[in-house]
């Protein structure tokens, strides 16, 4: 059932969302294709006429209307992934129940068993370090085999480190690809957690402006657009002057013209997302396979009660941005189990792998600078002392403890 397009030219092609998505089913006449070899499937294509397919590209899918031929009532939907073509039997009304519905008979709707029997699922990664590009090594991991994603992407050529992007659609279009990734690989109902900011660019003249650039609104629309659903925006604050140094505010202060004014920024954002799915997040802990695990997660007193976070901000000379051990460590506290597995695609010189193992949480840290995998692989000596020797490492040499004092 799987639909293979027609060639067209430049011209005949439209700028599409379809297209924009880089789907394999682009239109409504291929959608209404992969419907009806299904329905030859099942020996309904002689009853069943379609209404106006429509695309659903938050969840990357087109839904068929399914009309009875004779009493031209709705009887139900077909669901196609945009990306394979493939019907997706287990969204699209089934064949039993279409066929009672053209016979106009009553249904009984078949208790869901597998829903209720489905439990959480432990990985069985262990820590390990990557070396290379988060899209490529991404595809690598075992699908749902992380149970929560928490990092800080790169900036949008806001420093001369980062300058990596032609343009800021270019960054989006990476971001996105590896936020659609990372749903593959995150088990079900569970967290992605990313710390962002706007951007400053800086003004290439005097005679020019310089550019901020609202980088988590952006951000918001592509986990959406993938599959995750908003949960939550926590502000960190940083202490008063933190951002002074940025320059931005300096022209007000000292001429106080209205129109001038720019306040400096003292705030990241720290945006939570849950991969979609119809399960509540109780399914999540009641169906846990070790409940000592959740009772030995428990957060204690002292916990953060609001959305705003006064946490100082953190400096290495090993690295221009990293996040504050502190941050992470909340994040992992509030949003995984004892003994989960915690991603972080840009890992930097390894913050979340240290929180996490503080925690007694696993770590995959993926990173494409040589230089800090480096780091993180002599840290994590510092983390786990002789088990350094356990982890594994992808791309880059083994750990070795062999001089390592006990």
């Amino acid at each position: 059932m799987k639909y293979e397009p027609d060639k067209q030219s430049p011209a005949q092609i439209k700028d599409t969302v379809a297209e924009k998505r880089k789907y394999n089913i682009l239109n409504v006449d291929a959608a209404r294709q992969v419907t009806r070899t299904w329905l030859e499937s099942i020996d309904l294509v002689d009853a069943i006429n379609f209404g106006l397919p429509e695309i659903d590209d938050r969840y990357h899918v087109w839904r068929v209307p399914l009309v009875g031929k004779y009493s031209q009532e709705r009887i139900g939907e077909a669901v196609i992934d945009a990306y394979t073509s493939l019907l997706i039997t287990d969204k699209s009304t089934a064949p039993e129940t279409l066929e009672a519905r053209l016979l106009h008979r009553k249904t009984t709707p078949k208790r869901n068993t597998s829903y209720k029997k489905k439990s959480y699922k432990p990985s069985s990664l262990r820590n390990t370090v990557i070396l290379g590009d988060a899209e490529e090594m991404l595809s690598e991991l075992p699908h749902e085999s992380i149970d929560l994603i928490f990092t800080s992407p790169p900036y949008f050529n806001a420093r001369p480190e980062y300058e990596d992007y032609v343009t800021y659609e270019e960054y989006l279009l990476k971001m996105q690809k590896i936020i659609r990734a990372c749903h593959r690989i995150l088990n079900e109902g569970r967290f992605f957690v990313m710390n962002i900011s706007p951007v400053l660019i800086r003004r290439t003249s005097r005679s020019h402006s310089s550019k901020r650039i609202a980088v988590p609104f952006d951000m918001h629309r592509l986990f959406v657009e993938e599959g995750f659903d908003f949960i939550d925006d926590i502000i960190w604050v940083k202490p008063e002057g933190a951002g002074w140094a940025t320059g931005r505010g300096r022209r007000f202060a000292a001429d106080r013209n209205p129109l001038q004014y720019k306040p400096v920024p003292v705030t990241e954002y720290i945006l939570v997302y849950r991969k979609h799915t119809d399960r509540l997040i109780d399914w999540n802990i009641r169906t846990h396979p070790n409940q000592e695990l959740v009772k030995a997660s428990k957060v204690e007193d002292g916990y953060e009660k609001t959305n705003i976070w006064q946490i100082k901000p953190a400096h290495n000379k090993k690295h221009p941005a990293i996040f504050p051990e502190e941050l992470a460590a909340k994040v992992i506290t509030y949003y995984s189990f004892v003994d989960d597995v915690i991603l972080d695609p840009f890992a930097g010189i390894g913050t979340t792998g240290l929180a996490a193992t503080k925690l007694k949480r696993r770590f995959v840290l993926i990173e494409q600078e040589t230089k800090y995998v480096e780091i993180i692989r002599e840290r994590t000596k510092q983390w786990l002392g002789k088990d350094a020797a356990n982890v594994l490492c992808v791309n880059c040499p083994p750990i070795s403890v062999d001089n390592m004092l006990l």
